[in-house]
């Protein structure tokens, strides 16, 4: 499987992986900076409970990154946003990179 080509990834997020709720509210595992290429583009995508939602941005990178619906997502820009979902793209024995795309609020 071929991978997105690093060149392409120009920005970095920092992602806080969705743990779950607990008795204090919810949880979240230590920051981490994830590689990335950013798409500002505002689309209709649909969250794991089946509904339409608005994600007002996006980012690609490597497919085995899969941050949980929820994760906290901090942009270059410092603006903090969560994850709507993720999709994949797998490129399998095709000329073209895989990489996952996560859609973020």
């Amino acid at each position: 499987m071929r991978q997105i080509p690093g060149f392409l990834l120009q920005h970095t997020v920092t992602v806080e992986a969705y743990l779950g709720s607990g008795s204090k509210g919810d949880l979240y595992a230590a920051p981490e900076p994830v590689r990335c290429l950013i798409d500002e583009k505002t689309q209709q995508v649909t969250n794991p409970g089946g509904q339409t939602v608005t994600s007002g941005s996006s980012y690609i990178t490597v497919p085995s990154h899969r941050p949980a619906p929820n994760s906290r997502v901090t942009l270059p820009d410092g603006r903090r946003t969560t994850v709507i979902t993720i999709a994949r793209a797998d490129g399998g024995t095709l000329p073209v990179p895989s990489n996952t795309q996560v859609f973020l609020q």
